[in-house]
């Protein structure tokens, strides 16, 4: 295979990939001991360049295997993912405290070789400075020891975490007979569902955890005690309460990861792991994190209460005086309907996939200055995947798999990841990227395609917004080409800003037709749909404050010694900047997976803060055009092909001319100071 042979996955045979992982990372020790043992002074050819190449094959022997075992849960994939991921985890806690390793990066740092070296060379080696510190490469004897021993533990942890949520999100079903006991739900759900049973051999509608299954039924069935049962259902997934009470349960690895991740920070001289987790990160200290999301939650909360004050009084004159929280999604569909006579299952068949998808090519390409197409013949994982090549002029840049369907074993979310890093070779060609794109949509039926909600139309282009900025990198140093070495608080720019173009009204008749007729979306449901784009704004803010508040107070606990005592924090959090309650029994961080089982420790504020960049970013195009192709180059040149080679901070304001400000954000959601005040 060459530098940029795409993946062959029929090829994986998961029983294998124990014994070549634990062979090549047998060969990646050798190659860093030959690495070490040069006499010659440290240089980027004979130091950095052989840990890059290291550290790539690593990187596409790995790719795969994760993402298989994300997209395809079975037994052999979990088995092959848990056998390799304690080898990875031990080897890199290995690299990372490798003492010489670090002396001899460091000496390179400190000649004047350094000085020689392009912006990129140069961020790369302080990154690797950074990482060592961070991976406890100062600790000897016994702190060095249990530091590596946290960090294996820490990953089965994750996985196990990950494991339970998936598990018990496909551990439960519900099977409805007859449609009348569905009513209110929609025509394309039903048909999903009926489906869904189907394929299980069954008749009647079958109901799931995934979530175009669980959603619609919490918006529209007009079944009361079927959306609690439902929602009851979902919000106890892998706790000790609920339908399968215990059997999944993620508490007492939710207390073990809090308290190993503050063992770990302690050992490295932090006050707690929120501090650890900074140190990577744009934000410089705790306290800037937990003002920035308050400042938002203090202008957010007056309009969310008004909101909510709302939807209490809409409900009430419908019958419902206790509006309980497997309310709060029905009614709130039913007052955006009253309010605004639209819904998303109304704009559902005007988003065909497969028309989304040749818009947000034909937007990004017109932005961007580049060309999507598919690629036949290419070794797939399954059926529904497809793969693409972007190209500029004929120039190959990169590809890309799409995943977009929800499905059994299948990881719920939407995510992109990196399946291989842009970097120079040798022969002085380059390595292309590669980037996973995965969603959970409908899938198509025996009757009509993939129908996309609006929500979902937004998703898609909020993932192909990172596959971008992965993928368009001009930058030739693999770990800070593409989203590698970019600040976690900044990852979330080019997703978010991508978002904006699904508000466009000049746009939208771009990505969507009426999959039937090929008719436009209607005049009026446009304006409808772009009407409603802030309704419950307020309320959706704090939800998204309350989350981040929770995860970053959690991580700076110096100690965690109880369940009940994570409960107390989120509690508290919900008391301060909440305007609904959920339900006593519900359990949603026990299925918080983006902090418990993602990159997000500590750092799901990430969402707020990059998004606060994202709309000053759009602010920008909202001046001079939404597609403006000037300034749509400027954000390709200044942000997408930089990655992670500067500053996140200096790279917006390469692009933006100045500092990021909130008030963007805040006007884009409808929010202002004299709105909150």
């Amino acid at each position: 295979m060459t530098a940029n042979s795409l993946p062959l996955f029929s090829s994986l045979d998961p029983q294998q990939l124990a014994a070549e992982c634990e062979q090549l990372l047998n060969t990646s020790r050798q190659a860093v001991t030959a690495v070490v043992a040069c006499e010659a002074a440290p240089n980027w050819q004979n130091l950095m360049a052989p840990l890059e190449e290291v550290d790539d094959k690593i990187g596409r022997f790995w790719a795969p295997l994760s993402h298989c075992h994300s997209v395809l849960s079975g037994d052999a994939w979990r088995s092959a993912y848990s056998a390799c991921l304690p080898l990875l985890t031990a080897y890199n806690s290995e690299m990372g405290q490798n003492r010489p390793l670090f002396e001899r990066v460091k000496a390179l740092a400190e000649s004047t070789e350094f000085a020689s070296l392009s912006g990129p060379r140069q961020q790369a080696i302080r990154h690797m400075l950074r990482d060592f510190t961070l991976s406890g490469v100062a600790l000897e004897g016994d702190a060095a020891a249990r530091f590596s021993a946290i960090a294996q533990r820490l990953s089965e942890l994750s996985t196990a975490f990950s494991n339970n949520v998936l598990d018990a999100t496909d551990g439960w079903e519900k099977l409805i007979e007859s449609a009348d006991d569905l009513a209110g739900v929609p025509t394309t759900v039903l048909d999903n569902l009926r489906e869904a049973a189907t394929a299980k051999g069954l008749s009647g509608y079958r109901l799931s955890l995934d979530i175009p299954s669980y959603l619609p039924i919490m918006q529209y069935a007009d079944n009361r005690e079927l959306r609690a049962e439902v929602y009851q259902a979902y919000v106890t997934r892998a706790s000790a309460l609920g339908p399968h009470a215990g059997k999944w349960d993620n508490g007492p690895l939710m207390l073990e990861i809090l308290q190993l991740r503050q063992e770990q920070a302690k050992l490295l001289g932090f006050e707690n792991y929120a501090a650890y987790s900074l140190a990577s990160k744009m934000a410089e200290s705790n306290s800037q994190v937990i003002a920035f999301l308050e400042e938002l939650a203090i202008a957010s909360k007056p309009m969310a209460e008004r909101e909510y004050a709302e939807l209490k009084a809409f409900a009430a004159r419908r019958g419902v005086e206790d509006l309980q929280a497997w309310d709060v999604p029905y009614f709130s569909e039913k007052l955006k309907e009253a309010s605004f006579a639209i819904s998303q299952e109304d704009l559902r068949p005007y988003f065909p996939a497969e028309k989304v998808i040749s818009g947000l090519f034909n937007i990004t390409g017109q932005l961007f200055d580049i060309d999507i197409a598919a690629v036949d013949g290419v070794d797939l994982w399954h059926k529904d995947a497809q793969c693409y090549c972007i190209s500029r002029r004929g120039e190959v840049l990169a590809h890309f798999y799409l995943d977009l369907y929800a499905r059994n074993n299948k990881r719920g979310g939407a995510w992109m990841a990196n399946a291989r890093g842009r970097r120079s070779l040798d022969d002085g060609t380059v390595q292309q990227p590669v980037a996973f794109l995965v969603c959970n949509f409908s899938p198509p039926t025996s009757e009509r395609p993939s129908l996309l909600t609006h929500n979902e139309v937004t998703t898609l282009f909020h993932e192909f917004g990172h596959g971008l900025h992965h993928m368009l990198t001009q930058i030739d140093c693999l770990s800070v080409s593409g989203i590698s070495g970019v600040a976690w608080d900044a990852v979330e720019l080019p997703s978010q800003f991508l978002e904006n173009w699904c508000w466009e009204k000049s746009v939208i008749p771009d990505i969507s037709a009426h999959y039937q007729s090929g008719e436009a979306l209607p005049a009026d449901m446009l304006d409808k749909l772009l009407a409603a784009k802030n309704f419950q704004s307020g309320m959706q803010m704090l939800r998204q404050i309350e989350f981040s508040l929770f995860d970053f107070s959690l991580h700076m606990q110096s100690a965690i010694h109880a369940e009940a005592e994570v409960d107390a924090v989120l509690n508290s959090i919900r008391k301060q900047v909440a305007v609904t309650q959920p339900a006593e029994y519900n359990r949603f961080q026990n299925s918080f997976s983006h902090i418990f089982a993602g990159g997000y420790a500590a750092g799901y504020y990430s969402y707020k803060w990059a998004e606060v960049l994202s709309a000053d970013a759009f602010s920008l195009f909202e001046e001079l055009g939404v597609m403006n192709r000037e300034v749509g180059e400027k954000f390709r040149c200044e942000i997408l092909e930089r990655g992670g080679s500067e500053e996140a901070a200096v790279l917006f304001k390469n692009f933006r001319g100045r500092a990021p400000a909130n008030d963007a954000l805040l006007r884009h959601a409808g929010i202002s100071a004299g709105k909150g005040a």
